[in-house]
């Protein structure tokens, strides 16, 4: 039956993965049951980030090290730039073991890489679908039959870029956007409704190409995208829970209304077993295996009433300030801050806030 391990590695460059070397020299980690690596990196998590780039070939290097080509290839990496604030730079190994494990259901973890999308799609509807299909085959592979078996689904999509505008010209095409910037948002707001198609939170008859960056109705509170120049396709992966798992491991999700709403973080904690009524203590973080959460600026300018100013920075990107401070305020509740916080939360939760996944070892 299978057991899922989860390793969170600290890293102190975006090419440093002596880490995870040292994990897999030790036997800590299979490079043969390594599915997926989560990574924050100390980028801008702009368009021209390179750290998502430096980690993802540092990252395949070392894996073509130890597998097939073909094998390491399968691997799905997930960068997301941008360790503002206190946030720690680190991995979050995703491996699928072989055993008979205490109990169960228990964590399940699934992948699926889609084909190239044509740059056309990107922010539409035929990016909708790509990632709709997509998830819907990395469930099949968690072995998670029903879409509320699902807590958390993590997605690297492609962004646009001045060389990608020029091919899709040179074929007569249109594109969504020509602003590279907004063609991460745009690519990250189809990805998380394809997410919430696939999931049965959104029917796919409501949702058109004007819906898609514009309309903050339609979310998911499971989905988490990222958008990057280092593909062209989707790598995505699914995690929940399923009775044909077994381990000590286990998955349950909050949603935040904005960038202070850490009660339900808490209420899942709780039914996970850390019901700690005020930040968890020394023996209880050691249980909480990992953090995932998305952070966004409120579209309205507004955080409780009171004005904030994150939207009218002309230095430093919204996507920026809220990682940090949604990072700051989970950190608060959990006691550290080696937290995978992915900033754009478009269609990712309520306008301002964001789903949390929490995975913790019941043991």
């Amino acid at each position: 039956m299978p057991v899922a391990k989860v390793h969170r590695i600290a890293a102190q460059a975006p090419d440093d993965v002596s880490g995870i070397e040292a994990a897999i020299a030790a036997g800590r980690i299979d490079p043969k049951g390594v599915l997926a690596i989560l990574g924050k990196t100390e980028g801008n998590g702009l368009v021209n980030d390179f750290s998502r780039g430096l980690a993802t070939t540092s990252l395949t290097a070392l894996f073509r090290r130890h597998l097939p080509v073909e094998a390491a290839d399968r691997i799905c990496l997930v960068m997301s730039g941008g360790t503002e604030g206190g946030m720690a730079p680190h991995w979050v190994v995703f491996e699928r073991g072989e055993g008979e494990g205490d109990a169960s259901p228990a964590l399940a973890i699934g992948r699926a890489h889609t084909e190239a999308l044509p740059f056309e799609q990107l922010g539409r509807m035929g990016e909708v679908e790509q990632v709709a299909a997509g998830v819907r085959a990395a469930m099949r592979d968690a072995g998670i039959a029903e879409p509320n078996g699902v807590h958390f689904v993590q997605i690297k999509c492609p962004l646009l870029t001045a060389q990608r505008l020029a091919e899709a010209d040179a074929r007569g095409g249109t594109v969504a956007t020509r602003d590279t910037l907004k063609s991460m948002g745009l690519s990250r707001a189809a990805s998380a409704l394809g997410a919430a198609v696939a999931l049965g939170e959104i029917d796919a008859a409501r949702v058109s190409d004007a819906d898609i960056g514009a309309n903050w109705d339609l979310w998911s509170g499971r989905a988490s995208t990222s958008a990057g120049i280092e593909l062209t396709n989707h790598e995505i992966v699914v995690l929940g829970m399923s009775a044909h798992w077994s381990g000590p491991l286990a998955i349950d999700h909050a949603v935040m209304r904005d960038a202070i709403d850490i009660e339900p973080v808490r209420t899942a904690l709780s039914r996970l077993g850390l019901a700690s009524p005020g930040q968890l203590n020394a023996t209880e973080r050691q249980r909480l295996v990992a953090v995932l959460g998305k952070a966004e600026a409120s579209h309205d300018g507004r955080l409780r009433g009171n004005r904030h100013t994150m939207l009218d920075d002309s230095d430093i990107s919204s996507t920026r300030h809220a990682r940090a401070f949604v990072c700051g305020a989970l950190a608060g509740l959990v006691g550290h801050a080696e937290i995978y916080v992915s900033g754009g939360a478009e269609h990712q939760g309520p306008d301002g806030g964001g789903p949390v996944a929490l995975i913790v070892n019941r043991g």
